[in-house]
């Protein structure tokens, strides 16, 4: 019987090297933060004239996030890992088909579409967080590097605390009348 440990390589173990991992880890986020600017960019447009007008907020985030993808782009750049534009399609269509969920009404927003964006953006921001804290323990990264992803990894702290206070106000509107 052959011996596997010994005999055969990473790859015929269905494995990857390092360096392609990376590329897939950093094109799933980038697929990601596609995805999560046009729902922060939606939600914000849906918002806007309600009567909690969380869509001023939502446009700051909107930004913010689009501003971390870039430097997601920058970082994947620096690290010559190359973007994958069928991910980034894949992101933003997976975006769009969450949108015809329905959330108690077939034909229009309720309060509990604008809960349940708020927490898809929430579980976003918590993933980019991991994001940053992953790229930050690569051995041997430029000191400037390592320095942004703190910044970003500061950024998205914050914005989940934005996120979290909004998804509490969401709830309570979406919930108040109900446990009555």
């Amino acid at each position: 019987m052959k011996d596997l440990a010994k005999s055969t390589t990473p790859q015929e173990h269905g494995q990857q090297d390092g360096e392609t991992l990376l590329a897939l880890y950093l094109n799933d986020h980038l697929a990601g933060a596609t995805a999560g600017v046009a729902l922060c960019r939606h939600l914000a447009e849906a918002e806007r004239s309600a009567p909690h007008a969380l869509g001023e907020t939502l446009d700051y985030l909107a930004e913010e996030i689009d501003q971390d993808r870039s430097a997601l782009l920058d970082v994947m750049s620096e690290l010559a890992v190359p973007v994958k534009h069928y991910k980034i399609g894949a992101g933003w269509l997976g975006e769009k088909l969450a949108r015809l969920m329905p959330h108690g009404s077939a034909l229009g927003r309720t309060r509990l579409n604008t809960l349940v964006e708020l927490e898809s953006l929430q579980l976003g921001v918590e993933g980019k967080a991991c994001l940053w804290r992953g790229l930050a323990i690569i051995p041997d990264l430029a000191e400037d590097l390592t320095r942004q992803l703190h910044n970003l990894l500061e950024r998205a702290d914050s914005q989940a605390v934005t996120l979290e206070n909004l998804r509490a106000r969401a709830a309570e509107a979406a919930f108040a009348q109900d446990a009555r």
